[in-house]
């Protein structure tokens, strides 16, 4: 097993350039409630961006770039390198994935900004009305209710990346760097292509910090 080497803590902001919509569950819908809510924290009822939506969205730009679509990617590519993959033949983990991302929940100021707001309509967030278009006959049917996280918002980042012995640092740096300038000029959530979900990734990387072993053994 190969040894690790240090971590490197990177820590930054999302900003909403448009509304977001990332679903939650819901059991059951009742009148006036909306069709599609958003995903919510459960103690506090604040929406946030999940780690796992993050992290497959750039993976899969990543692949869309690279050519690598298949779940078993190529061995000792960077996707690979960088996310992890499984062991093709025998199922089993055959490679670690180097990139922790967090859970990314609201910044101070945006939660205390839509909580004191006139304008959204719900707690946190706004109601965007959309209908099914007949083009044939020039008109719309089945309008639904779709919960957005409106635009102009941030939320916090946290990524940690895991260096290992024999680990090239700046390729893992070039690739996690690829697939956040990629994710920008795309969209997290759903509902994309009618212009959800554009955001833009602030990170200050000569901020980033570099935790060895040294560092967790300190008392």
């Amino acid at each position: 097993m190969r040894k690790l080497s240090h971590k490197l803590i990177i820590d930054g902001q999302i900003k909403l350039l448009t509304g977001m919509h990332i679903g939650g569950s819901k059991d059951s819908v009742g009148i006036g409630d909306v069709d599609s809510p958003v995903i919510r924290q459960t103690l506090n009822q604040e929406p946030y961006i999940p780690g796992s939506s993050l992290k497959g969205k750039i993976r899969c730009l990543l692949q869309l770039m690279d050519g690598e679509m298949d779940e078993r990617a190529r061995e000792g590519s960077r996707i690979c390198t960088l996310f992890g993959a499984m062991d093709g033949k025998n199922k089993e983990p055959g490679n670690p994935s180097r990139l922790i991302v967090r859970d990314s929940y609201l910044t101070e100021a945006s939660s205390k900004r839509l909580l004191e707001s006139a304008h959204t309509d719900m707690p946190f967030s706004e109601i965007k009305t959309e209908n099914r278009i007949l083009r044939v006959e020039g008109k719309a049917e089945h309008p639904r209710q779709i919960e957005r996280v409106p635009a102009g918002v941030s939320f916090g980042l946290s990524l940690v990346l895991n260096v290992f012995e024999g680990d090239q640092e700046t390729d893992l740096l070039g690739t996690l760097k690829a697939g956040l300038k990629a994710l920008q000029d795309d969209y997290i959530g759903g509902n994309g292509s009618r212009g959800y979900g554009q955001l833009e990734v602030h990170i200050d990387w000569s901020k980033v910090e570099t935790r060895n072993a040294a560092y967790y053994m300190q008392s």
